[in-house]
C-alpha cells in the first residue's frame, strides 16, 4: 500500500490563505492612519471657533495640539510589547474603539480642560493604532508583497496632513468645529468591525516582561522633547524654557542608551540599529522626513502671508501635493525593482532638495499652473521617498523583531514630523527677525536651508549595499 501524501500545511500570511485579504487588510488599516493624520492637522483651521465657544484665548487652543502629539510621543513605546501580550486583533481593535471614543469626547467637550483631556486620551489610542496597523500588514503579508501592501499604509500619511485643513475649514465653516471630531466615529465604527472580521489575532511572546523604567525614562525624554518641539512653533514658554526643555529631553535619551544595551525587553530595541537596512532607512530616511515634512508646513504660510491668498486657495494648491501619492503608487514596485533602495532612495533624496529648493523660485507673479505642477511634482518625490524607505524600515528585519521595529520606528517618524514643523518655524522666526511676519524673501531663504537639510540625507542612502532589501525590492544587480 503506498504512502498517504502528508497533509498539506497552512500557509504562514494571512493574504496566502484569502485573496480578499490583500486588499481588506491594507484598507482596515489605512483607515486608522487616515484617522490620525487628519487629527494631526484637521483640529488647527478650527482653532479661532474653538476658542470662542471654549472662551479662551486661540493661544491657549495649541494645548490640544500639544496634548494630542505628547501623548502620541510618550505612549507609543508601549505599542509593540502590548500588541506581542495581548494579540495584535484585538489591540488593534481596541486602539481603534479608544480612539473614536476620545473624538466623540473632544466633540463634547465644554471647556478646554475636558478638551485637553481627551486629546490626551486620543493620542494614546493613536499610539496603540499606527504601530500595530503597521504590525498588522507586516505580518499579513510575505516580504516579497511587501511593497504593494506598505504603500496602501503610506496614501494616508501623505493625503492626511494636506486633506486635514481643508475639511477642518469647510466642516467649521458649514457646520461646527465639534464635526472636526465627530467625522472620526463613522470611519472608527467601521474600522472596528472590519478588524474583528478579518485581522487575525497575531502575538508573539506572551511571557515578555514590561520594561517599566526603561519605559518611563523613554516616555520623559520623549515627551520632555516632543513639548519643547511644539514650543517652538506654538510657543507657550519663554526661550529659556524651552531650551531646557529640549535639553532635559536629550538628557533622558542619552541615559537611556546604557541602560538599553544588553537588555533582551527594553521598551525600545536598540539593537535593531544593527541592522543596516533598518539603521539607513531610519537615521537618513528620517533626516529626509524632517526637510520633506517641513514643506506642508511653509506652502500654506507662503500662499497666504506672502502671496495673499485666501485659504482655500492656498489648500486647493497644497492639496494637489497629495495627488503625487496616486501617481507613485502605481511604479513604486517597478521602481524598486529596477533601481533597487540604494539606486532609489539616493537619487530621488537628490530630486527631493531640488524641488524643495525649487519654492525659492517661486513669486506672486507666479503662474497658477506652473505652481502647481511644481507642488505635484513635490508631492511625486515626496511620496516615493516615503513609500521606499517605509518598506525599507522592516526589509530585513527578523519577523520575532517586528514588534519591537514598529515601536521604534513609529517613535523616529513622529519626532521627524515634530522636526520639520519646528525646524521650519524656527528659520521663518529667525531671517524674519522679532515681531515681524515673513516676506516672500524670508520664505525663500528657509526654503533653500530646508532644502540643504534633504540634500546632507542622500549621502547616507549610498551606505546601503545593491543587494540590500532585493527580497522586498525584487532587484536584481545586473
Amino acid at each position: 500500500m503506498p504512502d498517504s501524501p502528508p497533509p498539506a500545511t497552512e500557509p504562514t500570511f494571512a493574504v496566502m490563505r484569502s485573496r480578499k485579504l490583500r486588499l481588506l487588510i491594507p484598507l482596515i488599516v489605512a483607515f486608522a492612519f487616515l484617522m490620525e493624520q487628519l487629527d494631526a492637522t484637521i483640529v488647527t483651521t478650527a482653532i479661532p471657533d474653538m476658542a470662542r465657544s471654549l472662551r479662551v484665548t486661540p493661544l491657549q487652543m495649541n494645548l490640544t495640539i500639544t496634548a494630542y502629539i505628547l501623548s502620541l510621543a510618550v505612549f507609543m513605546p508601549l505599542s509593540g510589547w502590548i500588541a506581542d501580550r495581548f494579540g495584535a486583533r484585538r489591540v488593534f481593535a481596541a486602539a481603534l474603539v479608544i480612539f473614536t471614543a476620545a473624538s466623540a469626547l473632544c466633540g463634547m467637550a465644554d471647556s478646554l480642560r475636558v478638551l485637553v483631556a481627551t486629546r490626551v486620551l486620543q493620542g494614546f489610542g493613536g499610539a496603540m493604532m499606527t504601530p500595530v496597523g503597521r504590525l498588522v500588514l507586516l505580518r499579513a503579508f510575505p516580504r516579497s508583497q511587501l511593497v504593494t501592501a506598505m504603500t496602501y499604509m503610506t496614501v494616508p500619511a501623505v493625503i492626511g496632513p494636506a486633506l486635514g485643513p481643508i475639511l477642518g475649514g469647510l466642516l467649521t465653516t458649514y457646520a461646527s468645529w465639534r464635526w472636526v471630531f465627530y467625522v472620526n466615529i463613522p470611519i472608527g465604527a467601521v474600522g472596528v468591525l472590519l478588524a474583528l472580521r478579518f485581522v487575525e489575532d497575531t502575538r508573539a511572546d506572551r511571557q515578555a516582561r514590561f520594561d517599566v523604567p526603561g519605559f518611563l525614562l523613554c516616555g520623559a525624554g520623549l515627551g520632555l522633547l516632543q513639548f519643547g518641539f511644539e514650543n517652538v512653533s506654538h510657543p507657550l514658554l519663554p526661550p529659556w524654557g524651552v531650551w531646557g526643555l529640549l535639553l532635559a529631553g536629550v538628557l533622558l535619551l542619552a541615559a537611556y542608551v546604557p541602560y538599553a544595551r544588553g537588555r533582551p525587553d527594553a521598551a525600545l530595541d536598540l539593537s535593531l540599529f544593527a541592522i543596516r537596512t533598518f539603521r539607513v532607512s531610519t537615521l537618513a530616511g528620517g533626516l529626509s522626513r524632517i526637510g520633506v515634512n517641513a514643506v506642508p508646513f511653509m506652502l500654506p504660510l507662503l500662499f497666504q502671508i506672502g502671496f495673499g491668498l485666501s485659504p482655500l486657495q492656498s489648500g486647493s494648491l497644497t492639496f494637489v501635493s497629495s495627488l503625487g501619492t496616486l501617481v507613485v503608487r502605481p511604479v513604486s514596485a517597478w521602481l524598486m525593482r529596477r533601481f533597487g533602495y540604494r539606486g532609489l532612495l539616493s537619487a530621488n533624496g537628490v530630486l527631493c532638495a531640488a524641488v524643495v529648493a525649487s519654492f525659492a523660485l517661486v513669486e506672486p507673479t507666479t503662474p497658477h499652473w506652473l505652481v502647481f505642477l511644481m507642488v505635484l511634482l513635490f508631492g511625486v518625490a515626496r511620496s516615493t521617498q516615503f513609500m521606499t524607505t517605509n518598506t525599507l524600515t522592516y526589509a530585513d528585519t527578523p519577523a520575532s523583531k517586528l514588534s519591537r521595529s514598529t515601536s521604534l520606528g513609529g517613535v523616529i517618524q513622529q519626532l521627524t514630523i515634530s522636526f520639520g514643523v519646528s525646524i521650519a518655524a524656527a528659520l521663518l522666526g529667525l531671517i524674519a527677525g522679532p515681531g515681524r511676519l515673513p516676506d516672500v524673501g524670508d520664505f525663500h531663504d528657509a526654503f533653500l536651508l530646508v532644502a540643504l537639510i534633504t540634500l546632507v540625507s542622500a549621502p547616507g542612502f549610498l551606505r546601503l549595499r545593491p543587494e540590500d532589501g532585493a527580497q522586498v525590492s525584487g532587484y536584481r544587480r545586473r
